[in-house]
C-alpha cells in the first residue's frame, strides 16, 4: 500500500465518524450553516487559515508551505438533497425530507482528511486552497463562489475535484480527458389557452392537449435535429394544469431538462424547443412561451491535468485499477464552472460494485466509508506532486 494511503487509512475510524455525523445532519443548498461551521472549525484546528461565507455558505482554507508562488485548488461539495431517507442505520438523516443522497458528506470528509494530513506534514512548496462549495445540486454554488471572487482572492494554477461512482469498485478510479459530464439546462413552457367547462371543450382552447402535443413533438429534436454523432437527451418531467375534474384550465406548464456535451448542441435544443412549442400552440389556437435556462456547462477536463490525475490514481492503486476514458455521463456537475476558469480535472472514485450498491439520488443511498482514505490520499498526493519541493 502507498505510504500516504497507509497513513491516512490509519485514521479510518475518525474519518468515518466525521462522515456519518455529516450524513445525519444534511443541509440543502445555501443552508449549509452547520456543515460550513464544522468544516471551518476543523480547518482552524489544523492551523489552516480559514475564510467563511464565500458564495454565501462556502468555506476556503489556505495552507502555505515553503517559498514557492505555485498554487493548487482542491474542491468538495457540501449540500444535500430534498429526499426522504429510507435507510434504517443509526447515522440516517435526522431531518425529515433531507438526506445526503449524492455522497457530498463523503466528498467533504475526504477533503478534510487531506487538509489535516497536509497541515501535519507540509511536504510541499507552495499554497493549497481547500474549497468547500455550497449548493452544487442545481442552485449555482460554484457560480456564487466565483462571483464572490474565489479565484481572484484564492488564485489556482490547477484545480481538482472528485465524485463517488456507484458501480465502480472501491479501490478503483475513473479518469477521462476532455468532455466528461453533460451540460444541463432546465426549461419551462407556459401554454395559454381558454378555460371552459369540461363538458363543453368546443367553447374553449384546451391547454392540456396543447401541452401533450408539444411534449410529443419535442422528442423529435434529439432524433431529427441533433446530429447523430452528438450525444444529447431531452426529457419532459412535469406537466401541471388544472385543479378540478370538470374544468378545462386556462393554462398549462411543461417542465423538464436537456443535456448535451457541447454549447452548440445545447443552443440547438433550446432554439428548436421554442420553435416547436410556439408552432404547435399556434396551430391549436393557443400560445406558448419558453424559458430555457442553461444551469451547467459541460464538465470538460483539461487533457494535461487529466493525465496528471490518472498518474496520481495509478500511484495509489495501480494502473490496472484506473479506468481510462470511461463512458460519458449524462448527469451534470457545476464544478464545470470552475473548470472554465482554471485548468483541472474531475475524477470518479469507486463507491462499490457489490450486490445492493445503490445509485446516487436514491433514498437508500449511502457513501461507502471504505473509500474515504483513497479520496483523501488522492488529494494529498496531487498537492505533493504538483507543489513538489525543489
Amino acid at each position: 500500500m502507498n505510504d500516504t494511503l497507509a497513513r491516512i487509512a490509519g485514521q479510518q475510524a475518525e474519518l468515518t465518524a466525521w462522515r456519518r455525523d455529516l450524513h445525519a445532519h444534511p443541509e440543502l443548498g445555501f443552508e449549509e450553516t452547520r456543515t460550513a461551521a464544522l468544516v471551518a472549525e476543523r480547518l482552524e484546528a489544523c492551523g489552516i487559515e480559514t475564510h467563511r461565507g464565500i458564495g454565501r455558505t462556502g468555506v476556503v482554507g489556505v495552507l502555505r508551505s515553503g517559498t514557492s508562488a505555485r498554487t493548487i485548488g482542491l474542491r468538495a461539495d457540501m449540500d444535500a438533497l430534498p429526499i426522504a431517507e429510507a435507510n434504517p442505520f443509526e447515522h440516517r438523516s435526522r431531518h425529515p425530507g433531507r438526506m445526503h443522497a449524492c455522497g457530498h458528506d463523503g466528498h467533504t470528509t475526504m477533503l478534510l482528511g487531506a487538509a489535516r494530513h497536509l497541515a501535519a506534514t507540509r511536504d510541499f512548496d507552495g499554497t493549497v486552497h481547500f474549497i468547500f462549495q455550497p449548493a452544487e445540486e442545481g442552485l449555482g454554488g460554484a457560480r456564487a463562489m466565483i462571483a464572490d471572487g474565489l479565484f481572484r482572492r484564492f488564485p489556482c494554477e490547477s484545480i481538482f475535484g472528485m465524485h463517488n461512482r456507484p458501480g465502480l469498485a472501491v479501490g478503483r478510479f475513473a479518469v477521462r480527458a476532455g468532455p466528461m459530464m453533460a451540460g444541463g439546462a432546465f426549461f419551462d413552457i407556459d401554454v395559454a389557452g381558454v378555460g371552459t367547462h369540461g363538458a363543453r371543450p368546443e367553447s374553449g382552447v384546451d391547454p392540456v392537449m396543447v401541452a401533450v402535443h408539444i411534449a410529443a413533438a419535442a422528442q423529435t429534436i434529439v432524433s431529427r435535429n441533433v446530429p447523430p454523432v452528438e450525444t444529447a437527451v431531452l426529457s419532459i418531467t412535469r406537466i401541471h394544469a388544472g385543479e378540478a375534474y370538470n374544468v378545462i384550465p386556462q393554462a398549462a406548464r411543461l417542465s423538464g431538462t436537456a443535456r448535451a456535451f457541447s454549447p452548440a448542441v445545447m443552443d440547438l435544443i433550446g432554439s428548436n424547443l421554442g420553435r416547436i412549442a410556439e408552432g404547435v400552440a399556434r396551430a391549436m389556437g393557443a400560445t406558448a412561451t419558453l424559458d430555457f435556462r442553461v444551469d451547467f456547462p459541460p464538465t470538460i477536463n483539461d487533457a494535461r491535468q487529466a493525465e496528471f490525475a490518472a498518474s496520481v490514481c495509478a500511484e495509489l492503486v495501480g494502473a490496472d485499477r484506473v479506468v481510462r476514458d470511461p463512458p460519458l455521463i449524462m448527469a451534470s456537475e457545476d464544478f464545470s464552472y470552475m473548470l472554465q476558469e482554471v485548468p483541472g480535472c474531475y475524477i470518479n472514485i469507486g463507491n462499490g460494485d457489490t450486490e445492493g450498491a445503490c445509485e446516487v439520488h436514491n433514498p437508500a443511498y449511502d457513501f461507502n466509508d471504505a473509500a474515504l482514505p483513497l479520496g483523501a490520499a488522492f488529494f494529498v498526493r496531487a498537492v505533493e506532486r504538483k507543489l513538489a519541493r525543489p
